[in-house]
């Protein structure tokens, strides 16, 4: 029995269904006019695209009182649009904010529920650099000890459902970064201790100054470098 590749091509054929699979790899729950708004088409035209996407298994629906949101189906959805994305061309930049669109999303931005760009392979070289894992992502004690120390609970990322930790190849940078159930913990810790902030354009990140302190002493990420 072969594998349909085609049926996933057919459900990203359209721009607004890309823009929208794109919108959501920032792990976010949107609505169906948010989303309308993101690909440019009228809220008849979204409910459509929504419900072949949904259909065809790459995203899900919450429901919340009279109020639906959609979002990835989950983080294996997540991680196979990611390497997609690596053969696939990027969009012509057509202006000034598209350009510091794309430079943004490719310094630092979420791939689902973890911190990818420059910023996600500097991290990751920081915690190899400092014995913490090696790049297969197996955690050592000393990472295990310097990541409870900045307060991500390893512990709990052990007992998740999910694959505890793994590394995923970068579509901009085409290195990898840190991803699963220990990705995603870290991703959190930062954004509670405000090291970054989601950014103006779509899934980018914005590293506080706060943040440019942190990382430097934690993961040895310059961000000057990025």
């Amino acid at each position: 029995m072969g594998t349909d590749f085609a049926a996933v091509a057919r459900l990203l054929a359209t721009p607004a269904r890309s823009a929208v699979v794109d919108a959501l790899m920032s792990g976010r729950h949107l609505a169906a006019g948010e989303l309308a708004r993101i690909a440019g088409v009228r809220p008849s035209t979204i409910s459509e695209h929504l419900a072949a996407l949904v259909d065809g298994g790459l995203l899900s629906v919450v429901n919340a009182g009279r109020h639906r949101y959609y979002t990835l189906a989950g983080q294996d959805v997540a991680a196979a649009l990611e390497a997609f994305a690596r053969i696939c061309p990027s969009t012509p930049v057509r202006s000034l904010r598209e350009s510091v669109g794309a430079k943004s999303l490719r310094v630092a931005r979420t791939c689902y529920d973890h911190v990818a760009g420059a910023l996600g392979v500097a991290m990751f070289d920081g915690m190899v650099a400092q014995s913490w894992l090696d790049e297969d992502c197996k955690l050592a004690d000393v990472g295990e000890r310097r990541l409870g120390e900045l307060g991500v609970d390893v512990a709990a990322c052990r007992q998740s459902r999910r694959q505890f930790a793994r590394p995923c190849l970068d579509w901009t940078q085409r290195r990898m970064h840190l991803a699963g159930a220990l990705g995603a913990a870290i991703t959190q810790n930062m954004q509670d201790r405000g090291w970054v902030e989601a950014g103006r354009t779509g899934r980018a990140l914005r590293i506080t100054d706060q943040g440019a302190d942190g990382l430097g002493e934690w993961f040895r990420v310059d961000i000057r470098s990025l």
